[in-house]
């Protein structure tokens, strides 16, 4: 199962209200010159944008659907980064370090000042998406603020955004607010029957279960073998608090050979974790997460969550040892039950 990246994927899973409401802009003539495209990570935001983008610089009238045809020619170009009137801001590649940059730089954001005061090149719009707009560090939100302060005319600002309150309240309020949320259970097992029919049935209900609504991280799962890594999470947590030293470094091993397998299990042990102690505050735990979150208070989960976020986040960064993460991971969760 593998979508294409959002410029050039032509299938939008779900989100017809938000659809409709942009559709309903551009047809009465109602367009906010900047939008922020918001919800959790990988529900189809910037696949969103990029439709939105097209349609305007297609020109043509919205439809009850914003899609264009595949072999339409501004969707070829669009998704070959090769229209004139669009322009992408992200955080980018840092040749020196080898990683992708933290944040979104200042100068990549002055770029769209220049961009925006051009005259479109076919007569129309000209479109920036920012994608990943919490990113953006306090020099370069300063900077956008200042484009959204004296926008030019015929041009449009999408902001893609999944954690909207790291950005300026200024930006926000200077925005329309689109907020996409997690597709329902119906909609992703239909998603993941059209695009896994090899994969088992309980598998793919287990797989709607992770991906809490979400194809992206349902691909991201699937590409990294996060039913495998799912089931170590579930053997972890069911045989707490009796789990021995021995079990950090064979989880180790495991992951091992992945090289998204670290990340992957410590984003599927802290959801679960999180799912265990909302079901039970909202009194539908199941037996097992019952009496998972039975063996500390509510408190404590919340202090070990976080402390799990902390190793992640500082191994990942300071690229330290995933091995021994791990095991001062399972150590946590040990020390702590």
């Amino acid at each position: 199962m593998s979508f294409a990246e959002p410029r050039a994927n032509p299938v939008l899973f779900g989100h017809a209200a938000a659809e409709a409401e942009i559709g309903d802009a551009i047809r009465t003539g109602r367009m906010h010159h900047a939008w922020l495209i918001t919800g959790p990570e990988g529900v189809g935001k910037a696949t969103l944008a990029y439709r939105f983008a097209r349609r305007l610089l297609a020109g043509v009238p919205a439809a009850d659907s914003l899609a264009l045809e595949a072999d339409d020619p501004v969707f070829r170009r669009v998704a070959a980064h090769a229209h004139a009137d669009l322009l992408t801001v992200e955080r980018v590649f840092n040749d020196r370090t080898r990683r992708m940059k933290t944040q979104i730089a200042v100068e990549d954001v002055r770029k769209i000042n220049g961009f925006m005061s051009l005259t479109p090149a076919e007569g129309g719009w000209r479109v920036v998406v920012v994608d990943g707009a919490e990113e953006l560090n306090q020099a370069s939100a300063n900077a956008l603020l200042k484009i959204l302060e004296e926008p030019p005319p015929r041009a449009m600002l999408l902001l893609v955004c999944s954690a909207p309150g790291r950005l300026l309240p200024t930006i926000r309020s200077r925005c329309r607010r689109l907020r996409l949320t997690p597709l329902a259970d119906d909609e992703m097992a239909a998603l993941l029957a059209e695009q896994l029919p090899g994969l088992g049935a309980d598998q793919r209900g287990r797989l709607v279960t992770l991906a809490e609504g979400s194809p992206g991280r349902a691909i991201m799962l699937v590409e990294a073998e996060g039913l495998k890594i799912a089931a170590l999470v579930d053997r972890l947590l069911a045989d707490l608090p009796g789990v021995p030293v021995s079990r950090g470094y064979e989880i180790a091993d495991v992951l091992g050979r992945s090289e998204t397998g670290f990340s992957t299990f410590m984003d599927l042990l802290r959801a679960a974790l999180a799912a265990a102690v909302r079901e039970a505050v909202r009194g539908r735990a199941d037996p097992e997460q019952q009496r998972l979150v039975g063996l500390r208070s509510l408190d404590a989960w919340g202090e070990l969550w976080q402390a799990l976020c902390r190793l992640q986040d500082e191994t990942e960064r300071f690229a330290l040892d995933k091995r021994q993460a791990i095991v001062a991971g399972i150590g946590l969760l040990r020390g702590s039950a």
